[in-house]
C-alpha cells in the first residue's frame, strides 16, 4: 500500500513539472530581467528638484527605440533616487509626502510681458499738479441722527440723506431752484444727485475718447 502511494506521489510530482503557465498567469522577473537601481553615467546628471527636472548631457548611444527607453528609464530612476535621498519625507494619514525645494531653473513665459496701461487724463493731471491719491476710507459712515453706521452710497446711503424725510425745510433759494427745474422741493436733492452721476459719466466717456485719440 505504501509503495503505491509513493509511486502515485512520484507520478504527481513528475506531472507537475511538465505544467506550463498560461498566458494570463504572472511570471516573476528574474534577476537577469530587473534593471539596476543605481545609475552611473560618464557625465553626472544635474537636477532641479523644484521643477522635477533632470538634465542628461551624455550623448545618446543610438536612436533605436530600446536605447531611448533605457536612457529615459535611467534618467527617471536617477531622479527618483535624488528625490528620496535629498528631499524631506513626511508620513501622514493621507500618505507619504516629499517637500520639494524652490525651483532654480527659470521657465519661459507662455505670453509676452503685458505692457503698462496708459495713464488716464486724471492721472496725467494729478502727476502734473503733484496731487497724491488719498487713502480710501471705509464704505460706511456714522449717522449721528440714527446712531448707526450706514453705507455712503447705494441703498439707504448717506448721499440720499433728506430725500425721504416726511418734512423738508425750505428756504427761498431752494424754492427758487425747484421752481426753475419745474419740480418739487422734495425731489430736488434726488434730481441733483442724478445730475452729478450723469455729469461724471459724461466726463469719463470724454476722457476715454481722448485716450483713444492720443494712443492712435
Amino acid at each position: 500500500m505504501s509503495t503505491e502511494v509513493e509511486s502515485n506521489a512520484m507520478d504527481t510530482a513528475a506531472s507537475a513539472t511538465t505544467l506550463e503557465p498560461t498566458p494570463s498567469s504572472s511570471v516573476p522577473l528574474t534577476k537577469r530581467d530587473k534593471h539596476p537601481i543605481t545609475v552611473t553615467k560618464p557625465v553626472p546628471y544635474t537636477f532641479d528638484l523644484g521643477n522635477l527636472l533632470i538634465n542628461d548631457f551624455n550623448p545618446l548611444p543610438s536612436t533605436t527605440e530600446s536605447s531611448l527607453l533605457n536612457t529615459a528609464r535611467d534618467a527617471a530612476q536617477a531622479l527618483i533616487n535624488q528625490l528620496l535621498t535629498t528631499c524631506t519625507i513626511t508620513s501622514t494619514s493621507a500618505g507619504v509626502h516629499l517637500t520639494l525645494p524652490e525651483p532654480s531653473t527659470p521657465l519661459p513665459r507662455e505670453k509676452p510681458v503685458p505692457s503698462a496701461a496708459p495713464k488716464t487724463a486724471w492721472e496725467k493731471f494729478a502727476a502734473k499738479k503733484g496731487i497724491r491719491a488719498k487713502k480710501r476710507e471705509g464704505k460706511t459712515v456714522f449717522d449721528e441722527a440714527s446712531g448707526e453706521w450706514v453705507p455712503k452710497w447705494g441703498y439707504k446711503g448717506a448721499n440720499k440723506k433728506g430725500e425721504e424725510e416726511w418734512i423738508v425745510e425750505v428756504d427761498e433759494k431752494t424754492q427758487a431752484k425747484a421752481d426753475e427745474r419745474g419740480g418739487s422741493v422734495r425731489g430736488l436733492g434726488r434730481a441733483e444727485r442724478k445730475e452729478r452721476v450723469r455729469r461724471n459719466e459724461r466726463k469719463m466717456r470724454a476722457n476715454k475718447r481722448g485716450e483713444r485719440k492720443a494712443g492712435g
